[in-house]
């Protein structure tokens, strides 16, 4: 039975499409990272651009070209190469190259780290979840950059209720973000941007929490009370002088007072 492909007949259409692909596949990934070996569950988007003369994409070969790099990592040898996420994105983005002509490629990594932190009175170990994204971007002269983003959970103490209340205040849940979009050699780790957002709010919070933990965060927010411009403001200005890149934050405050949430975005 003849197989007929469809996608590279010529559209009705003819414009070119800068990214077409896959979205929301979740699938395997290992790192290795410092010597230590770490297993992912990541989502992955994988997108290519499609000539005016094409109908469309081969979505098999898009999948096949993930499959192919994370099999290659499963060797303690080929481990090493894939030493970030970035790596292992820029390795999907070589395998495509093989499989399906294009001039330009995404790779986009979604997944979790699990930090191990201490909390402020008790010293007990808590593993603390950030979200986190890569992407890898292949441009048309055959040059690579990379974007990173984290997402980071946090808190503030209002100073202006503090002003004017005899020192009491709300508080609530804040989430800051962070990107960098720079030149794909350029390192940059995700541990670091992390805490370069953590360390920008009121406190940090914790998943694990004695009593004396909670007194501590508690303290410690009243004594650093923070607007939600504050904090996006000093994320903007600690990563400015640590990283080499273009910057993107945004810090949203989940109002405790309030029916609406409070947003600060800056960019360089």
């Amino acid at each position: 039975m003849p197989i007929f492909e469809t996608q590279e007949e010529v559209p009705e259409i003819r414009e070119r499409l800068h990214r077409v692909g896959i979205t929301n596949l979740r699938t395997v990934a290992k790192i290795n990272w410092k010597g230590k070996v770490y297993t992912f569950l990541p989502l992955f988007e994988i997108t290519i651009d499609v000539p005016e003369e094409k109908k469309g994409i081969h979505m098999s070969r898009l999948v096949e070209s993930i499959t192919e790099a994370m099999s290659e990592a499963v060797e303690e040898e080929v481990m090493e190469a894939h030493s970030s996420l970035e790596e292992l994105g820029k390795a999907v983005i070589y395998r495509l190259e093989d499989k399906h002509p294009h001039k330009r490629a995404e790779v986009w990594i979604r997944t979790h780290l699990i930090i191990p932190r201490e909390t402020p009175a008790s010293k007990k170990t808590t593993y603390e979840p950030y979200d986190v994204e890569v992407g890898v971007i292949k441009n048309e002269d055959g040059s690579f950059e990379k974007i990173l983003r984290v997402k980071v959970i946090g808190n503030t103490a209002c100073p202006h209720a503090m002003a004017n209340n005899n020192g009491k205040t709300h508080i609530q849940r804040a989430i800051g973000e962070l990107e960098v979009r720079t030149a794909f050699d350029e390192e940059i780790a995700l541990e670091d941007m992390i805490d370069v957002v953590e360390s920008s709010f009121s406190h940090p919070t914790y998943t694990l929490l004695k009593t004396v933990d909670e007194n501590a965060v508690v303290q410690g927010m009243y004594r650093n009370p923070k607007f939600v411009e504050d904090v996006a403001r000093e994320i903007f200005a600690k990563a400015k002088k640590r990283f080499k890149g273009r910057i993107h934050v945004r810090v949203i405050s989940n109002e405790s007072i309030h029916k609406h949430d409070v947003i600060a975005e800056t960019w360089s």
